[in-house]
């Protein structure tokens, strides 16, 4: 069976139960808000000695990582939601979901809205916080704006991977599981030094062919150089790259689900 067409009224349905249910849930907006928040705090105050570092940008260090919490909140929001998505999934409600005249696209994207929700919430919460503690964006209201429009490519991007893996296992325990993947290519990654700066030659090859490294390089140009084109469209590359597998490794898995159904 091939997919249907969305209804516009369905996947605005879908897509509205989606995010009040994920902006609802504690287990989904309070780790998701607050640890990026205290992560940030962390870096900022305990390894701000390495803005004193040679070659280092001319820019404060909590400038420098005020990029953590934005790709941390992606990640976040993407596995948590996927994980919700699985749930629905485990309890049948996805199979009766089928049964009804709303499509299987507007179901998916419906349920991708619902991570877009959450991360579009956060960010501006890490805005206002970022601008309070005296984060300077050199790009501005505008640099602001396209800063959230990558977080928000990523989110779904990686959310659909974990949709992914929901739709083959019907686990949220397996969803889970993503979660030590991400981090660990957040960690190995320029997150909290340049490229060029680390010393551990192992690491600096792992971070450059890391490509969260140039995804946090991008939003990083944006807060502490301006509008840096090259950096801009490395960022963009990588989250629409996450975006095209995501939604196709999705769109497959919901297939095999609709056939077998």
């Amino acid at each position: 069976m091939a997919l249907e067409l969305p209804n516009v009224a369905h996947m605005a349905y879908l897509s509205r139960r989606s995010a009040v249910r994920a902006l609802s849930e504690p287990a989904v907006m309070l780790p998701t808000t607050v640890f990026p928040l205290i992560f940030f705090g962390v870096l900022a105050g305990g390894v701000s000695a390495a803005g004193g570092i040679p070659g280092f940008p001319d820019a404060s260090y909590k400038d420098f990582v005020f990029a953590a919490p934005f790709v941390q909140i992606s990640l976040l929001a993407a596995v948590s939601t996927a994980t919700l998505f699985a749930s629905d999934i485990e309890l049948g409600f996805l199979d009766r979901l089928l049964l009804t005249p709303a499509s299987s696209v507007a179901i998916l994207v419906g349920h991708l809205m619902g991570a877009a929700a959450v991360v579009i919430v956060q960010a501006s919460i890490f805005l206002i916080v970022g601008l309070i503690v005296g984060v300077h964006i050199e790009s501005g209201i505008l640099g602001a704006l396209l800063l959230a429009v990558l977080v928000v490519i990523l989110t779904v991007g990686i959310s659909g991977i974990g949709t992914f893996v929901a739709l083959r296992t019907g686990s949220p325990e397996t969803v889970q599981g993503i979660f030590p993947l991400t981090f660990a290519l957040l960690f190995l990654s320029s997150l909290t030094l340049p490229r060029d700066l680390i010393e551990a030659d192992w690491f600096r090859l792992i971070a450059t062919v890391n490509p969260i490294s140039y995804f946090i390089e991008s939003i990083r140009s944006l807060i502490i150089v301006g509008w840096d084109a090259e950096a801009l469209a490395r960022g963009f590359l990588v989250a629409i790259g996450a975006l095209a597998v995501g939604l196709v490794a999705s769109v497959t898995a919901l297939r095999g689900k609709v056939e077998r159904t």
